[in-house]
Parts: C-alpha cells; structure tokens; sequence
C-alpha cells in the first residue's frame, strides 16, 4: 500500500493473456475503488479485464459444518433470550445434532445440493427472501439512494441533469456490454460479478402467489430504448442512434424536453401505483390489465427498457435540515398519491428520481441485485463529466407515449392502490442525519474497524432506548463465491451486550469499559470475517430448514421453537453501504417494532438513514438518530479519555 494506490501482482496474473501480459500489467497501479454494501476488512483492488472471464474459477458456496452452526446459534442467541428458553434450545439442538438423526440426514441433502448446482443458496434465496414475499416492494422490500441536492429549481435544469444522468449509465452499459468492467477483488481474491448482468434491462413481474424476474439484457436483439415517466405518463424514449452509437447529452435534451412538453396535464390516471401494491393484490390486477393489446404492449415496453427515469413535480418545501430525510422518503416511494408515488414503475429494477426542485437520487427493485452494483454505478455516473456538446441536428423520432385503456374495474384497482400507498406514506417514519463530529477517521486512529464502531454504536443506542438487547441483522456480502448473494453479521453479541451493559454502569472503571469496547469491535470483526468466508448461521439455518420442506419431511422443532422466532425478529436492520459520493441508502424496517438503519460512512462524516412505522408506538426514528449520535459521541469519548484505549 504506497499513498494509497494498491499494485496485487497475485490478482493480475488471473487476468486473461489475450488482454495484456503480467509485466505490463504489474505497471498498471490501481486507485483503491470501494464497493457499495460489502463489509469488509479492505476495499477491493478493482482490476481491469474481462468481466465475467474469471466466474468459472469462483468457489462454490461452502456448506458449514453442522455442529459448527449448532454452537455459534447458541451463542448468537444468550443475549437474546431468557435462560429458560435458552436451555429448552440446547436440549432441541442436541436432539438434531443425534448421529442418524434429522440434522445428519439434512446436512447430507444439503452437501449433496451443493454438489449438484452453481450456488446451493442463490435460487432458495431469490424465492424465499423476494419472489415469495408478497408486501408492498415499496418501503418493504426496495431501497432508495439519495444523492446529493442539485443546484437547480427548474424544468430546464432538471432536464439537463438528466440528459447527463442517462449518458452516464449508458456508459457504464457500455462496459457491461463490453466485459470491460473492472473485476473487484477482496482480499487478494476475486469476487462475483454477476449482479451487474441484472440491474439493466430486467424487471420484476408479478404473479398470484410468487413473482418472477425478467432480463432482457441477453436477448439476441437487447432493448435499446428507456421509459421515462413526467406526471404519470410513461413514454418509450430510444437512446440510441441507427448506428449503435448512443445519443449524446444535447441529443437527449432535445428529447426529453419533447416528453415534458408532451405530458403537462396530471390528469391521466397513475397507472404504475399498481404496482406500489401488496403482490397477491397487484398480480390479479396485472392479469387483469393484460387482457388488453395496448396495455399489454405497454407493459412489456416498461419491462424490457433499460431503466426508468421519474422526472418528479417538486414536494412541498421544507427547512434545510429537514431536505435529507424528505428526499429519502421521495425516494421510496414518492410522498403518495397527491405527489409522485405514481410517477413510478416500482417492479422496475432501475429507476432514477429526478425533481423538478433539485432533489435526486433513485430506487431499486431488490430481487437481481445487492447495493455493490449500484453504487458502483452511481459513482460512475456522478464522476463522469458529461459535457452537452452539440451535435449535427439530427432529426430523432418523437418520444413514444404509452397508452392504457383503464377500464373500470382498473380504475377501481387504481383507487384501491392509492388507498393503500397513502396509508404507508403514513405510517413510515425517516430520520436522515449527517453526524458531522467525525467519520472512519476516528475510528482508524483507535485502530478500530469503523463498521465495528458504527455496530457497537448502534448496539449502545438500542440498549439506552429499550434496556435490552436485541435480535440484529447486518448485511454481508457472499461474493467471494460463484453467484453469492449475502448471509447475516449478527451484531448483537454477548461481548456487544456486557459493553454496552457496562457503558452506564457508574461502578465500572472507564478502562474496563474501554477493554469490553474493544472486545466487542474484536468481536464483530471476526463474525464479519465469518461471514463473508460462507461460515455464517442464517443462510445454512434456512437451508436446513428449506431442506426439510423439500423432502418433504416433518420441521424439525429447532424451527418450531421460541428462539428461532426472537433469532429471527429483527428489530435492527441494518447495512453499510459505503460510495464515494456523498450519499445515503435508505430502506423500511423488517420488523413492525423494528428500525432500519443504513449508513454510508465517509472519512470526516457519516451519513445515517433511520427508518421506524409511526403505527409502533414504541419507535421513533428521530430518537433512535439522536440516541446513536450520542453514543458514538460518548464511546470517543471513552476512548479519548482513557490512556490506555489501544486496540
């Protein structure tokens, strides 16, 4: 590591012969490029080569050892639950763990599954945690990424930043096209790059009991075209020229303003808060608006474009610093009916928000992709200059609008939609907050991991509020593996629950408190490595459990039991989503008394988005932002008062 900049002669020598040799290669140096949603002991070295040539060397997903899970899930649950529960488990566990037993005769149908696919999780994973899932995709399911405010209050600027937006991801689809994306590296070891073959071109479809995924990126003639949606209609916007080349920035103002001049009236139906709906709701009416040529054209125009850009009416105005927290809830799901949460496709993997006042950002739909992709493409776009050069004038076809045919029982889905979206609108709470008093600096400079910090910070802040610990759930990523997707860091350990039991206690001595800080920051550190090794609980837990139901054989009563339940009850929810633009990801709880909390941490800051519903009367996502704030305060502190707080 010299100034920053990274030289991995172990991960140049896997790139391809045919793009260039190892000794020019090894002159290459290589800016350190962090990768969004990954928690990690380093950010990965991201280097130039054929993007997908490498996924037949990944590894395949590990199958942890069962007696393995068995003891780290006792262990995850001792601050969670009582000592009585806590016994009845062990006697459970051990039942399953019996040599012969139900364990042993699940644990070798899951070895054996491993065998036999890519990724033994990625498929369960896909159904279980989205296509099955039949809430609302918004606030449930999908997060919103705000981005910073734009200095524009205009259509004109609005339009312009735009046009600079669209040239930007399609640049970034050029080097997905191309396979010339960087391959990222974590640890000296490559990672998986199959999610950036599913965010463009795809969408989710909704079905009467389980969803599907469409990507149309693979198609022998792909789509070249996007949607773009101005007062609640969408239009078919192609976005490049006859020769393959795409159209520059001023070719795509030019079009774009056709759309906004082509759709001043609101007073067209939103027909996409259809698709803001509960799933079993929204794919009866899916079918049902199909049965129609139009519709069913339209749709599918949607579905295959590329990715949707929302140009939003501005929201009602509100303080400076109020802005975060309004445009994160813009970004979810759009303010409700009155507003722009029609002006939205949410099955869209894609969409980019733009408003008229300056506020930006997008959301995505959660079922192809973690963050990494995403964020990776929103540091590209923001970093890519796209300059409105002019350009031979062209004449470009008008803008395609798309039309419906809203018979009545369609307007009566409509109304139903816009119900129900309103009563979401209301009942989430966003708390958007820039802790400005320091970032990883401090942290680093206690020889901490700053994802550990935040952790424990969080950990402390929920204890202050409820005196008690927690179920929590950070995500982690699994792509050292071929086609990984995330397992669980659980952050609420019993290392975490005696510091942040002894943090308040006036009999204990500031370096022992300093010493349990320490462990528990130790402590996080190593699950995060777990985790992201494969040898996490959760997703080998869900693979036992979903083992049992495919066999066909009774659930084994570890599922059935109290602890798995509480286990499983996430009051917090959390994620690291680090970029190097200034932003915040955003997303609802899981839990109804539960909290979602993302946070993007910068060098001197740290950006924090803190969900809760206001039907809880227990949460409130302004406390719990105050609460963490004051408790990353008082562990500097600690650190900064006491001599001897060496890691």
């Amino acid at each position: 590591l010299i100034l920053g900049y990274i030289i991995d002669p172990q991960a140049l020598t896997s790139i391809s012969p045919t793009l260039l040799t190892i000794s020019q290669a090894k002159d290459l140096w290589y800016k350190v490029k962090p990768c969004g949603r990954l928690v990690r002991p380093v950010a990965p070295t991201r280097i130039p080569g054929r993007y997908l040539s490498h996924q037949e060397g990944l590894p395949k997903l590990p199958v942890p050892s069962l007696q393995q899970t068995c003891e780290r899930y006792l262990a995850t649950l001792e601050p969670i639950v009582d000592e009585e529960e806590l016994s009845h488990t062990k006697e459970l566990l051990a039942e399953f763990q019996k040599a012969g037993g139900v364990g042993e005769r699940l644990q070798k149908g899951l070895e054996r599954r491993a065998r036999k696919t890519e990724n033994w999780l990625s498929d369960w994973w896909l159904t279980t945690a989205y296509l099955d899932y039949r809430m609302p995709v918004v606030v449930h399911s999908s997060p919103g990424v705000v981005l910073p405010r734009l200095e524009f209050s205009d259509r004109q600027g609005q339009m312009r930043f735009a046009a600079k937006l669209i040239a930007g991801v399609l640049d970034f689809k050029t080097m997905i096209d191309n396979e010339t994306l960087p391959v990222e590296y974590l640890g000296g070891k490559q990672l998986c790059m199959n999610q950036y073959y599913q965010v463009l071109s795809s969408c989710r479809v909704p079905g009467l009991k389980r969803d599907s995924v469409v990507n149309h990126a693979h198609r022998s003639r792909p789509p070249t075209h996007i949607t773009v949606v101005h007062n609640f209609q969408f239009f078919v916007l192609d976005v490049y020229n006859s020769d393959g080349t795409p159209l520059t920035v001023d070719q795509l103002y030019m079009q774009l303003e056709k759309v906004w001049s082509s759709s001043l009236q609101t007073n067209k139906e939103p027909i996409g808060i259809l698709t803001s709906n509960q799933r079993n709701s929204w794919g009866k009416a899916y079918n049902n608006l199909i049965k129609d040529k139009t519709n069913k054209d339209s749709v599918r125009a949607i579905q295959k474009s590329i990715f949707t850009v929302c140009l939003d009416a501005p929201m009602p105005c509100v303080s400076d610093e109020l802005y975060h927290s309004r445009a994160a809830v813009q970004m979810l799901h759009g303010g409700g009916s009155r507003w722009n949460s029609g002006n939205r496709w949410f099955d869209k993997t894609l969409q980019f928000i733009i408003g008229e006042d300056g506020s930006c950002g997008l959301m995505y739909e959660h079922a192809p992709a973690e963050g990494p992709p995403i964020v990776s493409l929103i540091d590209h776009v923001v970093e890519k200059k796209s300059e409105m050069v002019r350009t031979p004038m062209v004449p470009l076809p008008m803008p395609q609008k798309l039309r419906f045919n809203i018979t009545p029982e369609i307007k009566k889905d409509i109304e139903k939609a816009k119900q129900n979206m309103n009563i979401m609108v209301h009942d989430l709470d966003v708390k958007v907050i820039v802790f400005s008093h320091f970032g990883k600096n401090v942290p680093k400079t206690h020889k901490m991991s700053p994802d550990a910090f935040i952790q424990m910070g969080l950990q402390l802040a929920y204890y202050r509020m409820y005196q008690r610990c927690c179920a929590t759930y950070e995500s982690a990523s699994l792509r050292m593996f071929k086609l990984g997707r995330t397992d669980t860091i659980r952050s609420c350990s019993i290392d975490s629950a005696n510091f942040v039991k002894a943090m308040d206690d006036p009999a204990k001595q500031k370096i022992e408190k300093v010493t349990l800080l320490e462990k528990a920051v130790k402590a996080h550190r190593a699950y995060t490595d777990m985790a992201i090794h494969g040898q996490a609980i959760d997703r080998h837990l869900l693979g036992l459990k979903l083992q049992a139901i495919e066999d066909l054989t009774s659930m084994p009563e570890i599922f059935m039991d109290t602890s798995y339940a509480v286990a499983n009850h996430y009051n917090l929810s959390t994620s690291q989503v680090p970029a190097k633009t200034d932003c915040v990801m955003c997303f609802g709880p899981v839990a109804p008394d539960g909290y979602g909390v993302c946070y993007n941490p910068m060098a001197e800051h740290i950006n924090f988005a803190v969900s809760a519903f206001n039907s809880c009367n227990e949460t409130n996502a302004a406390h719990m932002a105050q609460r963490l704030e004051e408790a990353l305060l008082d562990m500097r502190m600690l650190l900064e008062s006491t001599p001897k707080a060496k890691l």
